[in-house]
């Protein structure tokens, strides 16, 4: 006997949810594809500053006065250098501190989760960060990147949280065979703990690849400027003098400063947004798992 196919009836408020998140869908993804469309259009249509669908002519002028551009270039290796030993620190020295808190027999354990959560929810201010980062020697250093984000209690939390999941016999068993509280670190919870450790490498991507603001008050040396800081500077502060300049020079003057500033924000968004795909399956399972068992 064939087996009937049975429709299900969408109510009210499946039709109602449906087009709520496809107005939310079209909201979040709309600016992204209007930036997209109008870097590729052709100067003489993307100085007209009409909203479209698709481009009417595609170009990649714009791409190739901002790749040809040693400024955006070298800011852009300063972001990637950042990205990735930044991240690499982060993860490792707070996964180092959220295993030894995570030890209920940590003599004084209580008081460092007190001091660590003050530094959670109060904060010195700017004139005061700006003077110790001086002090330290870290101004105007590419270190002032990596230094100040290598702990963040946040993410501590939902480190000790995961820890707590993994059982303790795989440790004492460690132990037995002679490992020492590092030899089980790195030897025995790491490697169990890849969802979690995805997680974090996101949060910590994410935050160093798109901070600004590190480098507009702690950097002087324009070689030293990240690619987000430098657009920063020309969204907000229209400092395209020598973007503009080499633009006329190669298209006469055709190339609107609009088209160049969204070449630029492509190149500054598309890394980021081309690394999230390969971690998405660790995200949700590190925070659901840190936060329901933890």
């Amino acid at each position: 006997m064939k087996k009937s196919i049975r429709f299900r009836r969408f109510g009210v408020f499946d039709v109602c949810n449906a087009v709520l998140m496809v107005a939310v869908c079209f909201i979040t993804l709309y600016p992204m594809w209007f930036v997209f469309i109008n870097s590729l259009n052709a100067p003489e249509h993307a100085i007209l500053g009409t909203v479209n669908w698709f481009p009417k002519e595609i170009s990649l002028d714009s791409y190739s006065v901002v790749f040809n551009d040693k400024g955006l270039m070298n800011g852009f290796y300063i972001t990637t250098m950042r990205t990735v030993i930044g991240t690499t620190v982060h993860v490792l020295f707070t996964a180092i501190i959220a295993y030894g808190l995570s030890k209920t027999n940590l003599i004084g354990r209580k008081v460092y989760m007190k001091i660590a959560l003050i530094t959670m929810l109060f904060s010195g201010g700017l004139i005061p960060s700006f003077i110790l980062m001086t002090k330290l020697g870290l101004y105007d250093n590419f270190l002032v990147f990596i230094i100040p984000a290598m702990y963040t209690f946040f993410n501590m939390i939902i480190f000790m949280s995961f820890f707590r999941t993994i059982p303790d016999s795989l440790e004492e068993s460690a132990k037995v065979d002679g490992a020492s509280d590092y030899g089980v670190l790195f030897k025995i919870v790491m490697p169990n703990s890849m969802a979690v450790i995805a997680t974090i490498s996101l949060f910590s991507a994410v935050y160093h690849w798109n901070d600004y603001y590190q480098g507009v008050i702690y950097i002087y040396s324009q070689d030293k400027v990240p690619l987000q800081t430098m657009l920063y500077k020309i969204v907000a502060e229209n400092s395209m003098s020598f973007m503009q300049q080499q633009a006329m020079a190669q298209f006469g003057a055709k190339l609107p400063g609009n088209s160049i500033k969204f070449a630029s924000m492509m190149v500054a968004t598309l890394p980021i947004l081309m690394f999230y795909p390969f971690i998405q399956r660790y995200l949700v399972k590190g925070v659901m798992i840190g936060a329901i068992k933890g």
